[in-house]
């Protein structure tokens, strides 16, 4: 896809535990596509350019983010409402 997702961790523990989210977002059966976020050690960072730092937040009513991004972060929202941090 043009934009991947992805986790890059900085030590075994998070590794662990973005893998067992992953394990069980898949097992859910909420998503009827596998879940292809890559999982890798964080190893050369570069930010991005600041018009891309947080950019769903701030476009909320970007063609892309309305039709795109707003329904997957709405449906992940309600399906693991327990596992998000207040």
């Amino acid at each position: 896809t043009q934009y991947r997702s992805g986790i890059y961790v900085s030590s075994p523990e998070q590794e662990t535990v973005a893998r067992e989210v992953i394990a069980e977002m898949t097992a859910s059966g909420v998503y009827s596509q596998p879940i292809v976020t890559e999982v890798a050690p964080l190893s050369h960072y570069w930010p991005a350019e600041d018009y891309h730092q947080d950019f769903f937040a701030r476009n909320p009513n970007q063609g892309y983010c309305m039709a795109v991004a707003a329904p997957k972060v709405a449906k992940f929202r309600k399906t693991f409402a327990r596992l998000q941090k207040d």
